[in-house]
């Protein structure tokens, strides 16, 4: 499975974001999330325990600056820089200092670059974590199920999660964000069923995010038994709402 050992890494080609800067602000050398993900590509919470010293302010700044500065040297493209890495980047308790400083660097060295954040959206009813992804340039949050059922299976949150919740804190970004939903199937559960699917786009109705980005699965997953869409089955699913004018990416 996946892990980050360093703090900043590539740029590499995203299918999502081009050229991408990623940043990991988690411990390295394993896996730290309130998610567990049946499909993450990082594998399972227990099978890859982290460190639990989260990378500094400090740290995460001179990291940055390396490799921005580095990249501008070697004339490398940067078209965004992403935060994803070992799990949810906004359990860093520096979350909110580190999106200012990597604001300030993205305007010294690379100013028509992106900031993106890559996020389950379970902290975002923190006012500091809400605060600091409304300032990046493409806050993109998870939404992958319809229900509180479905996201015990397919997300198995730590911890209490209401979905009810963390679609009123949504709301309070007023569409100003990336809704990410990641369709799949397994013998389990379907989040393509006739249910499931009309649920989810009631929740992008009220929503109603400045776009909506839909993918399948790419790489190695933890459940072996999940099974992906095909990008035909996924624009054939999203046409109603492409048809209501929604902004919709789809990637296979």
């Amino acid at each position: 499975m996946l892990h980050f050992d360093d703090i900043a890494f590539g740029p590499i080609f995203s299918r999502r974001l081009g050229s991408s800067l990623g940043v990991n602000i988690l411990p390295s050398k394993g896996k730290l999330c309130n998610f567990d993900c049946v499909y993450c590509e990082c594998g399972w919470n227990k099978d890859g325990v982290a460190e639990r010293r989260f990378p500094t302010l400090p740290e995460v700044e001179a990291a940055l600056e390396a490799k921005l500065s580095g990249a501008v040297k070697d004339g490398v493209p940067v078209d965004s820089i992403t935060f994803s890495g070992n799990g949810e980047p906004t359990m860093n308790p520096d979350f909110a200092g580190i999106i200012d400083v990597t604001l300030r660097l993205r305007d010294r060295y690379f100013p028509a670059a992106k900031v993106s954040v890559l996020s389950n959206a379970t902290l975002i009813g923190r006012q500091d974590v809400a605060d600091a992804l409304k300032k990046v340039d493409n806050p993109i949050l998870k939404i992958d199920a319809s229900d509180d059922g479905l996201v015990g299976m397919i997300n198995r949150p730590a911890g209490t999660y209401r979905l009810e919740k963390v679609l009123a804190d949504m709301e309070a970004f007023g569409g100003n964000f990336i809704l990410q939903t990641m369709f799949l199937k397994s013998p389990d559960f379907d989040t393509a069923s006739s249910e499931a699917l009309s649920a989810w786009m009631d929740i992008v109705r009220r929503l109603r995010p400045r776009e909506v980005m839909v993918y399948t699965i790419d790489r190695e997953t933890p459940d072996k038994s999940l099974m992906k869409y095909t990008v035909e089955e996924m624009t054939a699913m999203m046409q109603p709402l492409i048809e209501e004018g929604f902004k919709i990416q789809i990637r296979g």
